[in-house]
């Protein structure tokens, strides 16, 4: 009967002692479990991170590419347009000069004002230079004469029109400045 006692008692301190080992080794799979966890959250917010910022920089490449194109189109739209001032000058010598034929004067005036009105729509805006200050950055002098009726530095005939393209300057224009006796 000993031996039955023994056995019994054993039986019941032996659930005891499991589940003492099944707790340390639950809290060191749970220990574990929370440091895999908390790496894989490291490692998603840093894949999230880099993927805002190569995010970031597409969003730049293409709003830069975007604004190259542009000016690469609007430049080569310009090269164009500075073409052709020269037959823009052209036609407006030929103007100033009366013509004996109506005709020819009638027709040479409308191809200008075709001429004319479809570079003003691609971005050639003419530039007023006679009775204004003198501007180094828009003007460029060829004469001076002594005027002391208008003010000193004061553009008083306009040799050559200058022009803009879509704000900037693309030709300066070309005058006579007046300075004081």
């Amino acid at each position: 009967m000993n031996d039955e006692k023994q056995l019994a008692e054993s039986a019941e301190n032996e659930p005891a002692a499991a589940d003492a080992a099944g707790v340390a080794d639950g809290a060191a799979l749970l220990e574990a479990l929370t440091k895999e966890r908390d790496q894989l959250a490291k490692e998603k917010a840093e894949v999230y991170d880099q993927f805002l910022r190569r995010t970031a920089e597409f969003e730049n490449l293409r709003r830069r590419s975007q604004r190259e194109r542009a000016e690469i189109l609007e430049f080569a739209g310009m090269e164009v347009v500075r073409d052709l001032l020269p037959i823009l000058d052209d036609f407006e010598r030929a103007l100033k000069n009366p013509s004996s034929d109506k005709e020819y004067q009638k027709g040479m005036e409308l191809i200008y004002g075709r001429l004319f009105s479809a570079l003003h729509k691609a971005g050639l805006e003419p530039m007023d230079s006679e009775g204004r200050p003198f501007d180094p950055h828009v003007h460029h002098a060829v004469e001076t004469v002594e005027n002391s009726e208008v003010e000193d530095h004061t553009v008083v005939e306009e040799l050559q029109r200058g022009y803009n393209f879509k704000g900037r300057l693309l030709r300066a224009a070309m005058v006579k400045v007046a300075v004081r006796p």
